[in-house]
């Protein structure tokens, strides 16, 4: 059996973490959209949707069924939860490989409120990649008093990311629409 140590585990996910948000930040802010004749790039905004709405739903159920020592069920929803958000990913890094920002047109109230929700969304989601991947790797380690500690930080952030994601899909798409 293979035994990882803490600190390096927790380099590497640090370092892989680092490599995933420099990658997306220069996909949205830097390269140029791949010009594509796909027309179900413009749907993904709606499966990402789904996709947070789903992750979200099972970190909810993760929650109930580890209140409920249910230690099974939540560790397959964590799965499933984990599971979402990396199809989520796939299909934002497709989104904006083909389509690249979608600008939001809104005016007036709304516009400081969506870019609010869109700032705490960008800055919490950089620091929930790491922080998911150490609350799996102390789980799967068997290290439940560490998992404990630091899932009680993750999972707030993770539902809060979900729920912006879906929100911001829907503020870009009503505000954008009615300009």
């Amino acid at each position: 059996m293979i035994v990882i140590q803490t600190r390096t585990a927790v380099s590497a996910i640090l370092a892989v973490s680092s490599l995933v948000v420099a990658f997306l930040f220069w996909l949205i802010y830097f390269k140029e959209p791949t010009k594509t004749t796909f027309g179900w790039v413009e749907y993904l905004p709606y499966l990402n949707s789904t996709l947070n709405t789903i992750a979200a739903s099972f970190i909810v159920l993760g929650i109930l069924y580890i209140k409920s020592e249910q230690k099974k069920k939540h560790a397959i929803c964590m799965i499933g939860a984990t599971t979402a958000s990396g199809l989520f990913l796939v299909s934002y890094i497709v989104y904006h490989n083909f389509h690249g920002d979608t600008p939001f047109m809104g005016e007036g109230f709304i516009r400081p409120i969506y870019f609010f929700v869109l700032i705490s969304h960008i800055l919490l989601s950089i620091a929930m990649v790491p922080m998911i991947f150490t609350t799996l790797f102390f789980a799967a380690s068997k290290k439940f008093s560490a998992h404990k500690k630091l899932a009680r930080w993750t999972y707030p952030i993770w539902i809060y990311v979900s729920i912006t994601g879906v929100v911001i899909v829907a503020m870009l798409k009503i505000c954008n629409y009615q300009a």
